[in-house]
Parts: C-alpha cells; sequence; structure tokens
C-alpha cells in the first residue's frame, strides 16, 4: 500500500490539528542518502498532507558521523533542528550532553499524544532507554546484520546455504572453484564482526554490560574467540575465500554484481540488492562458531533513532510528537520496513506485514526480526553503549585494516585497539564526570 494513499486514513487515528493559521516549520536533519533519502523525503510530504498546522523539512546532512557533529555544533551555536537522526553509536554521547536532549518520553506526555511503549519491539526499543526505563528517542531505522548469499552461485557450486563458519568455509571454497573471485565479504566490520560476533556468542565486548552499567566500562574484545575467529578469515585471503571491500558498506558492489558469493551486512541493504542483484539472492543468520557455541545468542541492533533537542517553540514541539506519532502507525512503518529491511519497529508493523503476505512473497526477510528476538538479551547481548564510540570504531577499523593488510597479526591488532580505545573511554568517562 502506498502511503500516499493511506495517509488521510491515519491522520484521525492519531490526532491531528488541522486548524487554519500559520504552518510552524519542523527541521529534522537525517543521514539517509540516495534511494533512502527519497523515502524518508517521502514519510515527510505524506505527513505533510495530513494536515495544515506543521510541515515537516528534511535535510540530508551527510552520513551519521556528519550528521550527528553537524547538530552538536548547531545546538552550541543556538541554530538546532527540532528533530536529528543519530546512529546506535552515539547514544553515549547524547545521553551525555546535558541539557540538549528533549527525552521522546516526556514528549509525548507532555504534549498529550498518545504513546504506548508495549508496542514496540523490545529488542529496538530497550537500547534507547534509560535504566528507569525512559525512552530518550524515537526508533527509527533499525537493522542487524545477516548473512546475504548468491542462491545461483551456491547452487551451481553445489554449496549449501552456511549456517556455521566451518560450512562458511566450505562454501567459498566451493564458490571459488567453480570460478568466483571470492567467497564472502562483509561490511561495517567492527559491527558486524566484532560486536555482533560477540553478542551472537555471548561474550562481552567491555564491562559493565558493555556500558550499559556505567561510563567506567572497559574494552575487553581481545579475546581468543574473536582473535582466532578473525586470524582465521585473515589467512583464508590467500585463498581468496574472503576479500576485503571496506569499512562501511563499500563492499556492496562486490556481491550485486558477482564477484563473491556471500556477504555479511545489515538487512537494510534489502532495498539495495533487490534493485542490484541480477540473481537469485536470499538472506539467512549470521553464522555460529561452534568452537565457541553450539546455539547463537541473539543479535544487537544497529540503525538510528530520531532524537529531539531541546530550545525549541512548545509549537514546534507539539508537531514533533504528532510526526513520530505518524512515523510509528503500523502502516508508515510496514511500507519503510518492506521497502528498505529496517526492521519494523512496533508489533503491529511487523504483523501487518506478515498479513499482507510479505514473508510469504519474500523467504527470509523476518531474518532480521527472528535474530534479534532469537532469545532474552544477556548483559552480553543487549547491545553496546560506550562513550567515543564513533571513535573507537575508527580505531578498531584502522587495527582490522592493518590485519587483513598482513601487518599485524589478529592477537596485536585486537589488544591494540583494545589499549587505543580505553583510552577514548576514560577521556569520555572524564568529560561526564565534569
Amino acid at each position: 500500500m502506498k502511503h500516499a494513499v493511506f495517509g488521510a486514513m491515519i491522520a484521525g487515528a492519531v490526532g491531528f490539528a488541522t486548524t487554519a493559521g500559520a504552518v510552524t516549520e519542523i527541521q529534522w536533519w537525517h543521514a539517509m542518502g540516495g534511494t533512502n533519502g527519497e523515502r524518508v523525503n517521502k514519510i515527510a510530504e505524506d505527513f505533510n498532507a495530513t494536515q495544515s498546522d506543521y510541515k515537516v523539512v528534511p535535510v540530508y546532512k551527510g552520513n551519521y558521523t556528519e550528521t550527528m557533529t553537524a547538530a552538536i555544533a548547531a545546538f552550541r551555536a543556538k541554530e538546532q533542528p527540532t528533530i536529528v537522526q543519530v546512529f546506535e553509536v552515539g547514544t553515549a554521547t547524547m545521553m551525555a550532553a546535558k541539557g540538549a536532549v528533549y527525552p521522546v518520553e516526556d514528549l509525548m506526555a507532555d504534549t498529550g499524544t498518545p504513546f504506548d511503549k508495549a508496542g514496540y519491539l523490545p529488542a529496538v526499543i530497550s537500547y534507547y532507554q534509560t535504566p528507569e526505563g525512559k525512552l530518550l528517542s524515537m526508533p527509527f531505522n533499525s537493522s542487524t546484520p545477516v548473512l546475504w548469499y548468491n542462491k545461483d552461485a551456491l547452487d551451481a557450486a553445489g554449496a549449501k546455504v552456511p549456517t556455521t563458519w566451518d560450512e562458511v568455509k566450505e562454501a567459498s571454497e566451493k564458490l571459488v572453484a567453480n570460478g568466483m573471485d571470492c567467497g564472502f565479504s562483509f561490511g561495517w566490520q567492527s559491527w558486524v564482526m566484532l560486536e555482533n560476533y560477540s553478542a551472537w556468542h555471548d561474550l562481552p565486548f567491555a564491562t559493565k554490560e558493555n556500558g550499559f552499567a556505567g561510563f567506567d566500562a572497559e574494552l575487553v574484545f581481545n579475546n581468543d574467540a574473536v582473535v582466532n575467529r578473525l586470524q582465521q578469515i585473515a589467512d583464508w585471503q590467500g585463498a581468496k575465500l574472503f576479500k576485503y571491500g571496506g569499512r562501511r558498506g563499500d563492499s556492496l558492489p562486490m556481491f550485486t554484481n558477482g564477484e563473491c558469493g556471500m556477504w555479511l551486512n545489515s538487512s537494510a541493504y534489502y532495498g539495495s540488492i533487490k534493485g542490484q542483484a541480477k540473481f537469485n539472492f536470499g538472506q539467512t543468520m549470521l553464522p555460529v562458531d561452534t568452537a565457541v557455541r553450539d546455539k547463537p545468542q541473539n543479535s544487537i541492533i544497529g540503525g538510528a533513532t530520531l532524537w529531539v533537542l531541546s530550545g525549541k517553540s512548545d509549537e514546534q514541539y507539539k508537531g514533533a510528537a504528532k510526526f513520530l506519532a505518524y512515523l510509528s502507525t503500523p502502516e508508515v512503518q510496514a511500507w519503510w520496513h518492506q521497502e528498505t529491511g529496517y526492521v519494523p519497529i512496533t508489533t503491529a508493523a511487523y504483523e501487518l506485514s506478515r498479513s499482507q503476505g510479505f514473508y510469504e512473497k519474500n523467504p527470509g526477510t523476518d531474518t532480521a526480526i527472528k535474530q534479534l528476538s532469537l532469545n532474552t538479551p544477556t548483559p552480553n547481548s543487549k547491545g553496546i553503549r560506550l562513550g567515543n564510540f564513533v571513535q573507537i570504531r575508527d580505531v578498531i577499523n584502522e587495527e582490522l585494516e592493518a590485519l587483513w593488510a598482513g601487518d599485524k597479526t589478529a592477537k596485536e591488532a585486537m589488544d591494540s585497539a583494545v589499549e587505543r580505545g580505553n583510552v577514548l573511554l576514560r577521556k569520555f568517562e572524564r568529560t561526564v564526570a565534569r
């Protein structure tokens, strides 16, 4: 269903104002480029068409890091937007920005906007709550990494869809033997190969419940399981089983052009893969390292939420609350989920997608939801909330690239990443203690 059609239907349900008067503009800064940027614009346009009091203006500010940095600078200059999209690794930084944030749960209550936390997927909403359970920001584009595979290539090579890392190796060997340039690659390597690998195997990434229990956390991901897995992958490069293609989504073309038969990255690449791949593809759960654990625990989310910033007018806040309510409706969320591969943030949106036959027609598209809710999260698998995490990921990327280049062993790279990352954690801890 196109949400230009259902926009008018939703208006009454979420209580939009329609009285005549001046239009209040609400700036929404975001980091969604390309096709997803067009979808963001569509959501704003459809919301604007449902009422005449508010106009949401989406503004693309660059990638996630650039968008968060721009918002912080704008706040200091008293030129901040009402709403800004911030990726999950910026959560601790936003929480520590005293006086800069208007918690979403407070916003909804203060404006009298209907809001029921019970309707949101626990695996999504829990990451953005305070220890007391207050929701700080509105989930928007949540995802988790999955294993994407070229079904045609696996079939031609006589390989099965892998469920373990041993099977990833076997499938890669068969793919390369059948003429492919590489078996597999991955993107967002810290998120996929350290953060989610750790959660998937119920291993601590950092102390203090991965930072949830205090800013005095320390990194501990330089354990034998992580080191052994990364070293083996590095060793596979010689046989072309693995090929590195970049820090974020840079390696997507290596999968969609048929160079590599498998790709570990976000479920949110569904739209891009669907539009680019000229072969039958699928997605399945992340592989299990059976040397570490027989069965997986659960994966953790990535993506971003929408934060409301302080210092705006009451009328802008009323409009922001109405927009966030609109954004959370089952119809909008189901459309966004089905178009992008991001996880629907509410149970109702998930059920709507299922009733519409989306998962039946597109097998595997509920993989991300299943992974996130596979088991009750443990202190090791509920997410990672660390200060200066953007910079820490940069450090991890640098050290991993030294490993892929053969300049360091996995042990050397991970020990260095932990040491350098802990320096950044102590710096952040000193900042928030002021």
